[in-house]
């Protein structure tokens, strides 16, 4: 028995019973929003050869789960809702965007991460669920102590890695944390990493250090973790810079809160020595990003359709700025490696969804590779999942 088919067989037949009906709680996708999105992306610049185009609407869209065998893509938001986009007659355009298991109450889904025996992970702000059984391996309440949960920097994130492990970002709540919850949030992972197997067991913290991480992903050329980090507002529109990291080891340390981003300390903690068990385990970014620009998902090329100057670049999508005077990002780019898996450039790959005066048409959040080597960038203010391919 394939094990995926049968588990997303029985998967498919309760979520259409528990829909009512194909169609009870679908997203339309021909509406005047979908031909008004499409003007916009006609205003995207790309590198030569490459075209853009609208692949699904789904209200609140973060991050992305991609099932390459049948081509489902799940859909993350902030909000209490998980999508299911299926694309039925292989136009490479999603025909059905439906929410996943609507008997489900979620609480800010963000997180999807597909494994590779095709069971479903979502991450929610204190929960873990897994499907098609519908069962919480990490129990509301259990993701963090509850006096922790917040509004802000609880978009989690997860992927599986090539230890079979699930692997979960936990952003801390404040814009610098204070100094009294740094013994509890190394204990517990918050503003950083954890690790855990599959069914919720031997919970592990993997990386401190970190203030917001809302897009990790492995190297499968090395098997290196990377993973991008939103850094401390408050300090000047051009500082201190956004980030894109590299874990060398599991148990390091990536600065925060001594360091706002980059070599730049925060105000609260620049007159404090850094402890020396935390010095000696410092990592700096691979990649200091233009600051404020909100540096969210990413994922690693392995496409066959791309030119091979992308072959195991990273993606990765900036959200845009929300307090800047200057607002900024709101773009895709590309960071291409050296043969020893170092960062050597970034640059723009898509961008325009903010015009002249500084508004937003659109704000990426998430990119991941789909099923035919074209990429898929997830947008939430617009509530569309847009397809770049190259021609």
């Amino acid at each position: 028995m394939n094990t995926r088919k049968s588990l997303w067989a029985v998967a498919g037949m309760c979520f259409l019973i528990s829909m009512g009906g194909a169609n009870a709680q679908g997203v339309d996708q021909n509406t005047k929003r979908a031909e008004d999105l499409r003007k916009v992306l006609q205003k995207i610049s790309l590198p030569d050869g490459f075209k853009i185009e609208l692949f699904a609407l789904a209200p609140g869209a973060r991050h992305m789960a991609i099932d390459h065998n049948t081509g489902t893509v799940w859909i993350g938001s902030r909000r209490s809702t998980v999508w299911a986009a299926s694309d039925l007659d292989m136009d490479h355009v999603a025909d059905r965007v439906e929410k996943f298991s609507p008997g489900t109450k979620f609480d800010a889904p963000n997180g999807v991460c597909l494994a590779p025996d095709g069971i479903l992970y979502v991450v929610e702000r204190n929960r873990v669920l897994q499907f098609p059984d519908n069962v919480a391996v990490v129990k509301q309440g259990d993701l963090i102590p509850r006096a922790e949960e917040s509004r802000g920097h609880s978009a989690r994130v997860c992927v599986i890695g090539p230890d079979n492990k699930l692997y979960i970002s936990l952003g801390q709540p404040y814009n610098v944390a204070p100094l009294k919850k740094i013994a509890l949030y190394e204990k517990t992972g918050i503003g950083g990493m954890i690790r855990m197997d599959r069914d919720g067991g031997n919970r592990e913290v993997v990386a401190t250090g970190i203030r917001n991480s809302v897009g990790h992903a492995f190297n499968p050329q090395d098997g290196s973790l990377w993973f991008t980090d939103n850094q401390v507002d408050g300090m000047g529109d051009e500082t201190p810079p956004g980030e894109l990291n590299r874990m060398p080891e599991m148990g390091m340390w990536y600065g925060f809160p001594y360091f706002g981003g980059g070599d730049v300390r925060t105000d609260e903690y620049k007159d404090l020595k850094i402890p020396k068990n935390l010095k000696d385990r410092y990592v700096r970014p691979q990649v200091e990003m233009i600051a404020h620009a909100a540096d969210l998902g990413m994922m690693f090329y392995n496409g066959n359709m791309f030119p091979e100057k992308y072959h195991n670049a990273i993606f990765s999508a900036q959200h845009g700025s929300w307090n800047a005077t200057i607002p900024r990002g709101a773009r895709v780019m590309v960071t291409f490696l050296d043969a020893n898996g170092n960062a050597v450039k970034t640059e723009p790959f898509a961008e325009g969804w903010k015009t002249a005066r500084g508004d937003y048409l659109g704000r990426p959040v998430d990119v991941q590779q789909y099923v035919d080597g074209s990429i898929l960038v997830s947008d939430d203010k617009a509530g569309a999942i847009y397809r770049i391919r190259y021609q």
